[in-house]
């Protein structure tokens, strides 16, 4: 990447008026934007640090949009936070931290600044357009990712319309000897109409309930039935990454209540949502607006730990 243009960081910082900022590091960062944190700056153009970056939006004196990158990440984290606890805290960067002013918001921001012109781009300055959030009006990677995000967020909602008794009882011995998901990793689609009954010819088994994505995500444009070939592809891949670890930032783990922890992994046209104590669930971009449960079993726990043992997790 360049390095900062100074005109733009001078005019962003002339007077910024900040509406949000967010984390962009390996252990979090807008999913939205990527299946993993070098994706995600990639699409801002950034390099890939280590200890990553914070990203404040704002306005400047016009009106436009800005995204400014600072490498202050501590003083980000810190705001952010006070903001969630619901408390004032006055962000300022200090000039010295700013990476790079960049035209344009990569999110969506549903507040502007007071007494300023309606939130839009700057003038274009360059050939490189300006930043734009992700178009989540339509299923795809992008939406995906925020329904994951949301079951991560309101796990104890989705968790209570499962009945584990929906679950086939997994076959003895079943596991990851082969390195195969075997009987215990058990999933269903939902047509609209009543449950599938179990494929006894699937390896897998079938149980579970397919839910429509989560309040505040789009709705896809269609149904359909998760295949079991789907599932078995996600645990496959997943199971992969403990041999081959995967970019930087596409297994996650997080806090949860008790000694668990909350599992995020994603992959090519797939997200994962889990607990380590409790079942998961499974988002394909093949499958649109459909959520699926995958049982627990033997299987899965084994998995599920070996994943929170390579994951990235916040410092």
């Amino acid at each position: 990447m360049a390095g900062p243009d100074e005109d733009a960081v001078a005019a962003a910082e002339d007077a910024l008026y900040v509406l949000t900022a967010v984390l962009l590091t390996p252990a979090k960062f807008p999913s939205v934007l990527g299946d993993d944190y070098v994706e995600a700056c990639e699409a801002l153009g950034l390099p890939p640090l280590a200890d990553g970056y914070g990203l404040v939006l704002g306005q400047d004196g016009d009106g436009a949009r800005w995204t400014v990158v600072v490498d202050d990440v501590s003083l980000v984290a810190v705001a952010v936070a006070s903001w969630d606890c619901g408390m004032e805290y006055d962000l300022s960067p200090d000039e010295r931290t700013v990476v790079a002013a960049l035209p344009g918001w990569p999110l969506a921001v549903a507040v502007a600044a007071p007494g300023v012109p309606a939130p839009h781009d700057p003038a274009p300055e360059s050939a490189d357009p300006a930043l734009a959030p992700p178009d989540t009006t339509a299923w795809g990677p992008a939406q995906r990712r925020l329904g994951a995000d949301e079951i991560a967020l309101q796990w104890t909602q989705w968790r209570e319309q499962i009945d584990d008794a929906d679950f086939p009882a997994p076959t003895e011995g079943a596991g990851w000897a082969d390195g195969t998901p075997a009987d215990g990793l058990e999933a269903q689609g939902d047509t609209g109409a009543a449950e599938s009954e179990p494929d006894t010819d699937d390896e897998t088994g079938a149980a579970g309930r397919a839910a429509p994505v989560p309040a505040g995500v789009p709705d896809g444009t269609g149904t359909g039935t998760f295949g079991h070939s789907g599932v078995r592809r996600v645990l496959a891949e997943a199971r992969a990454y403990i041999d081959t670890p995967p970019p930087l930032g596409r297994v996650r783990s997080s806090f949860a209540s008790g000694d668990a922890r909350t599992l995020r992994a994603d992959g090519p046209g797939w997200s994962l949502v889990a607990r380590t104590d409790d079942i998961a669930f499974v988002l394909l971009d093949e499958e649109p607006g459909e959520v699926l449960p995958v049982g627990r079993g033997p299987s899965l726990p084994g998995l599920l730990e070996a994943l929170d043992r390579m994951a990235v997790r916040p410092s």
